[in-house]
């Protein structure tokens, strides 16, 4: 994702149910466009403004909410390198609320650990 987002501010959550890295131009966590939900069984890649309408012709995307959708990678990390989510990923990036500041330093922010953890199970 580095390499997919050399700009990008990464906000590191420690949430009840995963490990998440946000992909934001700021540190709001509403600014946002994509995440790496890392789960004990598997990763998927998030798209986190307006999932429902990005072009999918290879159906790809998972999931059933109203603002965001899913890729599980299944795969793997190279699965970030095939066509469909590639395609999937530049739709989401020109279709952010914020853009991404090509000249701006990457950083990455701890932002939160939740208190009560749910056991992982692997």
């Amino acid at each position: 994702m580095r390499s997919l987002l050399p700009t990008a501010l990464e906000l590191v959550y420690d949430n009840y149910n995963a490990l998440v890295i946000g992909y934001a131009p700021t540190e709001r966590a509403s600014d946002a466009v994509m995440s790496l939900a890392m789960m004990p069984r598997w990763v998927s890649l998030c798209f986190l403004q307006g999932g429902p309408s990005l072009p999918d012709p290879e159906g790809v995307l998972e999931g059933s909410g109203s603002v965001a959708r899913h890729v599980k990678l299944r795969r793997g990390a190279g699965q970030l390198d095939e066509p469909a989510v590639r395609d999937l990923i530049g739709a989401a990036l020109v279709r952010a609320r914020v853009p991404f500041d090509p000249n701006a330093a990457p950083r990455l922010i701890i932002k939160s650990i939740s208190a009560k953890q749910r056991p992982r199970r692997p």
